[in-house]
């Protein structure tokens, strides 16, 4: 295979309604590590769309170098396909049984081509991911968020791709499985191109691309030193900026200056001709000719001033504009004595088997407490979290909620209509607010003009979850107690960072459950529970 393995040319592509994504978009992608960087909504997921032919672009071509394997965010499955039809294997496998058990006919052959050992690549790379105890006829249904993404990974690795394309591959996993996808990832020889948000993943590329809307630009090195790249280029941008606007200051100022002098050499010549007593033809044109050498001289000051300011604009243009979130939230003040939920001996069976150890588990959550939640895949988590929210009633034990709104934001981000406005489903939560007041709170979720009308439908992962955000903390009564399924899923760095300045500026309680350490120690998490074997403890941060 070429080492240049991705090359897309002249690439542009619109929403149906014609919002433009890219426009003329040209670059190549070689073989390594790449991680793809670019603020939610900028088009990461609908460029690797593109490239693995799932979307068609308006102008311009993709090409494609070798075998291709595609993991998108949101994996396209159902609860009822086995592990092997997930993997791909099914057919192949059915065929090796029917040979080995004397059925000779021909299309069984051309089903299994080459593939008589997949029953072995398969377990092995199963094992790789950390999923070895997985039944190959066990159901999705049955497996946790991040046991299906690791699935999902195992099954493109199978193809044997020359390209990879993943996009937030960690979402869901535990720091376990994170680490054996570190692995299988380092291993990888081809050329790997990533959307993710977790910089532990992205400080093992061999190179980082940052996204914009006609360039993506290449950066050599881990995310590490792309951030000490895009630092170094500010403080560049900066200084100049500062420099233009000095330089600004100061032909304004000069224009100012030459059009006074200009000023009083007219004046002091009016009078010195009337005063010398010349002839009335000799003193206008005198006149005309200072006039005309005052315009040229206001002219060459124009067009200085004109020219400055272009400087000015083109250093601004150079700055990036990383807006964050700032939230006044008083209605969520919880006082610290207060018993926000109580659990005792709840207990949930699935598919008549109890998800939590015998005497069911204890929870309680008091005051403004910002307690994290971890633990394996499929351990329980988010069953806890429908618990504590009432979403599910447990089979036994008992359960108080206290006075004060308990709010849930799902994996899934489901809680919006997609069919509506951000701005209309804001106000079906909350439509006592005047439009005016609710617009103006969708700013400061960084929901300004025309993107507080867009539909939810078509919004990133991560500005959905700002809208959706919105709609739970600035519905009225404020809630009390958030919880917070996997919120960083689907959230690129400065999504995250976003999230993270709200919850910062939030004085209610919430649990969150995330493997992303960063993202809790952003957000100033004081309390820690683990969720494993089914039994919850106390404890402490992990090295990460």
């Amino acid at each position: 295979m070429s080492d240049v393995a991705v090359v897309c040319s002249n690439l542009s592509f619109a929403w149906p309604d014609d919002t433009p994504v890219f426009q003329d978009l040209s670059f190549a992608v070689t073989t390594g590590r790449t991680g793809l960087v670019a603020p939610n909504g900028s088009g990461k997921s609908t460029l690797l769309k593109l490239i693995a032919g799932e979307l068609k672009p308006a102008s311009g071509s993709v090409t494609v170098g070798g075998t291709l394997g595609h993991l998108p965010q949101s994996l396209p499955l159902t609860g009822d396909l086995t592990v092997a039809e997930v993997l791909g294997v099914a057919g192949v496998i059915r065929a090796l049984d029917a040979v080995e058990s004397g059925d000779v006919a021909e299309e069984h052959f051309a089903t299994i081509g080459d593939d008589w050992d997949i029953e072995e690549r398969t377990r092995a790379q199963l094992d790789r991911l950390g999923l070895g105890d997985l039944a190959l006829d066990r159901s999705l249904g049955t497996l946790s968020g991040g046991q299906v993404v690791s699935l999902g990974l195992a099954a493109q690795l199978l193809k044997r791709p020359d390209v990879l394309l993943l996009d937030e591959p960690t979402n869901n996993l535990d720091l376990d499985a994170r680490h054996k996808l570190y692995d299988v990832l380092g291993d990888f020889t081809g050329c790997l191109l990533l959307v993710s948000h977790d910089r532990a993943l992205l400080d093992r590329m061999d190179r980082i691309a940052e996204l914009g809307r006609d360039e993506l630009r290449l950066y050599g090195g881990d995310f590490t030193a792309y951030e000490e790249a895009v630092r170094t280029e500010q403080e560049v941008a900066e200084k100049n900026v500062r420099n233009a606007e000095q330089e600004l200051k100061r032909e304004k100022r000069e224009m100012q200056q030459a059009r006074e002098r200009a000023e009083r050499r007219a004046s002091n010549a009016a009078r010195n001709l009337k005063n010398a007593g010349l002839p009335r033809i000799f003193a206008g044109n005198m006149k005309r000719s200072a006039q005309e050498s005052a315009g040229r001289a206001g002219q060459t000051h124009a067009a200085r001033v004109g020219e400055a300011r272009a400087r000015l604009d083109e250093a601004g243009r150079a700055l990036r504009d990383e807006q964050r979130l700032v939230l006044e939230l008083p209605g969520t003040q919880v006082p610290a004595g207060r018993t926000l939920f109580t659990g005792e001996g709840m207990q949930v069976a699935h598919g008549g088997r109890p998800v939590f150890a015998d005497g069911g588990i204890d929870l309680a959550v008091r005051g403004p407490e910002r307690i994290a939640l971890t633990g394996p895949n499929g351990s329980g988590k988010t069953t806890l979290l429908r618990l504590v929210t009432g979403d599910l009633a447990p089979d036994s034990g008992t359960v108080k909620r206290n006075e004060g709104r308990i709010a849930y934001l799902s994996q899934r981000l489901d809680l919006l209509d997609p069919s509506r406005s951000v701005a209309e489903n804001f106000a079906a939560f909350a439509p006592e607010r005047p439009e005016a007041e609710r617009l103006n709170l969708l700013a400061r979720f960084l929901f300004r003009g025309a993107r507080a009308h867009l539909p939810v439908a078509v919004l990133s992962g991560g500005e959905r979850l700002r809208a959706t955000l919105a709609c739970v903390l600035c519905a009225e009564p404020a809630p009390h107690l958030l919880l917070l399924d996997e919120p960083t899923n689907n959230l690129d760095l400065v999504g995250a960072a976003q999230l993270e300045s709200a919850l910062t500026s939030y004085r209610g309680a919430f649990v969150v459950v995330s493997h992303d350490e960063r993202f809790l120690a952003g957000i100033g998490v004081n309390r820690r529970l683990r969720l494993a074997g089914g039994t919850l403890t106390e404890a402490g941060a992990p090295e990460v």
